[in-house]
């Protein structure tokens, strides 16, 4: 007999494979979890963006018929109401730099296909566990009064939102965490690994640029991120109050 889980956690399985999403949802249903099933990209964003819908935990299969399981990971990790969701990828393929990437993209854990359902079981209930067994302290990084709060991903100037891009809140907070350390943009693109470095390509200055423009009260006259010439980019340890 399967133990049933203290509290009925919801998940969503993407997955186009009916046969298989028919056995998941029977086998963790007898289990005492809810399972969502969406067969396609499109239905899970779908699923995603209604935020009363959000799981506490996503089963991903790597291909699918709309698109790639990484590429879902990847923009799963911008949804600021859904970005700490324990994702768990599944792949017929089972080479093992799928599951390197999977994982450096932001998968908590990876099963290849075929799969015994107990171990899917088991692995469900591990990335459960680990993230409800000590609850998230939201971490705030706070620079006079410029905050950046990572639990909820936005960073406020004097308590008021500004308005940052993922791309760019994931730059500024990689500034902030090497704050009074100059950074080159060699080691500002290794430290964003992970992200979608496309969008940082040679293009590091203009995402500097519009940071500065909403965390600055003077763009021209920057007290928060500095230019070290022929060097990189610094964060002020201390700022203004």
């Amino acid at each position: 007999m399967v133990e049933a889980p203290r509290t009925l956690a919801q998940l969503l399985l993407v997955d186009d494979d009916q046969r298989l999403a028919d056995m998941v949802q029977g086998y963790l249903g007898a289990a005492g979890y809810r399972v969502q099933v969406a067969g396609t990209l499109a239905a899970a964003r779908q699923q995603l963006a209604m935020k009363t819908g959000v799981p506490d935990l996503i089963v991903l299969d790597l291909m699918l018929p709309d698109g790639d399981g990484l590429d879902f990971c990847r923009y799963l990790r911008t949804l600021p109401h859904a970005a700490g969701l324990p994702v768990l990828m599944l792949s017929a393929r089972g080479e093992p730099m799928d599951r390197v990437i999977g994982l450096e993209l932001g998968a908590d854990d990876y099963l290849a296909k075929p799969f015994e359902p107990r171990e899917l079981l088991a692995r469900v209930k591990a990335l459960l566990r680990r993230g409800g067994a000590a609850p998230a302290v939201a971490e705030l990084l706070r620079f006079g009064r410029l905050e950046i709060d990572l639990g909820a991903r936005v960073a406020r100037l004097a308590g008021q939102p500004c308005d940052l891009t993922s791309h760019q809140f994931e730059l500024l907070v990689v500034l902030a965490r090497h704050a009074g350390r100059v950074m080159t943009r060699d080691q500002i693109m290794d430290a964003l690994k992970g992200h979608p470095l496309e969008a940082f390509d040679r293009s590091i200055d203009v995402h500097i640029s519009r940071i500065r423009a909403v965390i600055e009260d003077d763009a021209k006259a920057p007290k928060r991120v500095l230019t070290v010439r022929g060097a990189g980019y610094v964060f002020a340890k201390k700022q203004d109050e």
